[in-house]
């Protein structure tokens, strides 16, 4: 789950990260508001969507006074950013965040994120802040210097030494700079995140070491223990499909492609993903219905994919061990039955009361394909699509 920078700039406090004054707005008039309450010479007005780029968007104004405030505001309210991150359709700005200006000397970035190899959290920093981080390991990867976090210590204060040290923090600054890496760090394992991001990272003209930006995501997994983070969700933000999806216990993710893809077990799900595009299709969803499901859940799923207007076939792909191949058929026949399908269908079924299920959906009035293994369902679903 993400949230706005606000938002993690405001998790960020709790745990003694220092982060700049600043205040939300949802109109003009509380942005000017705002601005008279912080009470600075210069505001910065910054866009809050869940995506990165902003700045070069245009969704990042400095402010020199509160006619420049309300012009701004004016200006990115509403508006519709298209950032790298947010693909070509953009993010509608409905937020701001109104933040008190810094003298900005350096900029640098840090980061945590959990590495898959070893298993354990790694901090990253770099002395390039302001730059994309991919763009800095793909061009200047010696200038990415990372701790590996032993779980059971946690991060040491002599590994933020280091890193601070490696990436040039001014000598008088470099306890500032570890407190910040250990708050950053106890936020991240407090509040089970997947990724903090501070970039940039700043030393300010009056010797401060604070977070301009701030990019939390957190495991959703974990949000049943933290209700204060699921109390920050901008459902605003989300896909309306996915949002759906989530109140049924679905796994779903919409992606660009047009053939909806409905599958038991992520792996499966991955690996029928892959097997659309390897024969030229383009899947327009990931959905893992899970091993328990029933009909019900099974015809929720169903909509979900229907839903999406781009969808120009199904492909079901089941194999029934803790879930039952009838279950699938009976929940397919019955959202079929209640959405009225009008694109191709391509079922593939195998394990547990296959021949059932088979049974089922061929006594079906509905139009249905069914394939043999899950190669020929792909095949034939692309070939439908066309």
């Amino acid at each position: 789950m993400n949230i706005h920078e606000y938002q993690g700039k405001e998790v960020l406090r709790q745990y003694g990260v220092s982060v700049p004054n600043g205040k939300v707005a949802f109109t003009v008039d509380e942005a000017v508001e705002a601005a008279k309450e912080l009470g600075s010479k210069v505001c910065v007005v910054k866009a809050q969507i869940h995506a990165g780029g902003r700045g070069k968007a245009g969704g990042v104004k400095v402010a020199k006074n509160l006619e420049e405030v309300r012009h701004y505001a004016n200006e990115i309210l509403g508006k519709t950013l298209v950032t790298h991150q947010t693909g070509p359709e953009g993010k509608e700005v409905k937020r701001l965040l109104i933040e008190e200006g810094c003298d900005i000397q350096k900029e640098y970035y840090i980061g945590l994120v959990l590495d898959r190899a070893t298993s354990r959290v790694v901090l990253m920093a770099s002395e390039e802040g302001g730059t994309e981080i991919e763009v800095v390991a793909e061009k200047t990867p010696e200038k990415i210097f990372k701790e590996e976090i032993d779980p059971v210590v946690g991060l040491t204060a002599f590994q933020a030494r280091r890193i601070a040290f490696n990436i040039n923090i001014p000598s008088r600054l470099v306890g500032q700079a570890v407190k910040f890496m250990m708050g950053l760090y106890n936020a991240f394992i407090n509040k089970d995140c997947s990724i903090a991001e501070i970039n940039p990272l700043v030393v300010t003209g009056d010797g401060k070491v604070m977070a301009l930006d701030a990019k939390l995501n957190f495991d959703s997994n974990a949000l049943y223990r933290h209700n204060d983070i699921m109390d920050l969700r901008d459902l605003e933000e989300e896909d309306a499909k996915e949002i759906e999806a989530s109140k049924h216990d679905l796994s779903y993710v919409a992606l660009d492609g047009n053939i909806g893809c409905m599958v038991n077990g992520a792996g499966l799900a991955m690996s029928t993903m892959d097997i659309v595009k390897h024969y030229g299709g383009e899947p327009a969803n990931f959905l893992d219905v899970g091993g328990g499901a029933t009909a019900e859940k099974v015809t929720e799923a169903f909509k979900i994919i229907l839903s999406d207007h781009n969808v120009k076939g199904i492909f079901v792909n089941i194999f029934g061990g803790i879930m039952k191949c009838d279950v699938i058929a009976t929940g397919v026949v019955e959202a079929a039955k209640q959405i009225g399908l009008n694109v191709p269908l391509v079922v593939r079924l195998e394990g547990t009361n296959v021949d059932l299920g088979k049974k089922i959906l061929a006594e079906s009035d509905i139009n249905i394909i069914a394939a043999e293994s899950m190669a020929d369902g792909a095949q034939k679903i692309v070939s439908l699509v066309g």
